[in-house]
């Protein structure tokens, strides 16, 4: 299993685009497979990736995730692409629906029929990305344009934020596989990593990645740390596509599905997460304390050097 680390996420060294970068480049001169950023109200990934992580080789840089309700295919492609050709063809581009509370509370857009609007985004932005015209008349989407970005080589992948049957489904058949946040080892192996496989078999598709994103502290205080996730993830509590993930994984809580403890518990549940099918971690290194955050990251860096 690869091990990578999300950014972005608050920690007061990534609070800048200065910052970000020294981040980036800690993280490839230590071997970290891949660097994560979502989208939230921070800076904007396919912006900010590039500035950060330009001069840097090897490490995969991938949004998780960039929203699709707020840009069209069209544009999200032309944006993508950019910073693929900045990045020497690294990106990796994470997408999804979001959560209809985002989308239309927050930004007042209509959230109606999100796996017919996801469905329709990827036959735009798929060509796309290959470089190829987009010919499309669907329901939402009525597209016909093309790019004029050079070939570099590298066809962006598409992973599909996906914890529901349909959207799986739709992950394994059109994309390279998907990207979750707070699905636990019970949930991966039982549940999404079977859908997508299936999907995708049937599509006549190669094995997809399935990137899994976790809250994880190297900690000696695991219950203390765990307290104080819980205290900020009432949002999330109320969200039900996260309701329906704590409920498969059989805990009370989504803080009860952080990664903490000592080495030898984040190696098992580590070796959980990756029995279970998950081709790569995404470590979320919540800003909770700076300290445990530097220590985690030497941690994931070691495992990360024993994997290669």
């Amino acid at each position: 299993m690869r091990i990578g680390i999300t950014v972005g996420l608050g920690l007061r060294s990534e609070a800048t685009i200065d910052g970000l970068t020294e981040r980036v480049q800690a993280l490839a001169s230590l071997g970290l497979a891949s660097a994560w950023m979502p989208s939230g109200s921070g800076f904007d990934p396919l912006t900010a990736l590039p500035a950060a992580g330009r001069g840097t080789t090897g490490i995969e840089l991938g949004t998780a995730i960039m929203p699709t309700w707020p840009r069209h295919p069209a544009a999200l492609a032309q944006q993508a692409l950019t910073a693929d050709d900045a990045l020497h063809g690294r990106l990796t581009l994470g997408v999804g629906a979001s959560h209809e509370v985002m989308m239309s509370r927050d930004l007042g857009l209509p959230f109606e029929r999100p796996v017919r609007h996801t469905r329709e985004y990827l036959a735009v932005l798929g060509p796309l990305l290959a470089r190829e015209p987009a010919r499309f008349r669907g329901e939402v989407f009525g597209v016909d344009t093309r790019l004029l970005i050079r070939d570099n080589g590298h066809v962006v992948p598409v992973l599909l934020a996906a914890m529901g049957p349909a959207m799986l489904a739709l992950a394994g058949a059109a994309t390279t596989g998907t990207i979750t946040s707070w699905a636990g080892p019970r949930t991966i192996a039982g549940f999404v990593v079977p859908a997508i496989i299936a999907a995708a078999a049937a599509a006549g598709r190669p094995a997809p990645r399935v990137v899994a994103g976790l809250p994880i502290a190297l900690t000696g205080d695991p219950d203390a740390l765990r307290a104080r996730l819980a205290a900020q993830t009432g949002f999330y509590e109320s969200l039900p596509t996260y309701q329906a993930a704590r409920a498969r994984e059989g805990v009370p809580a989504l803080a009860d599905l952080a990664i903490f403890g000592d080495e030898a518990d984040l190696d098992a549940a580590l070796r959980r997460l990756a029995d279970g099918g998950a081709t790569d971690f995404a470590a979320q290194l919540l800003p909770l304390d700076e300290k445990v955050a530097a220590r985690t990251t030497e941690y994931l860096a070691d495992r990360a050097a024993r994997g290669r």
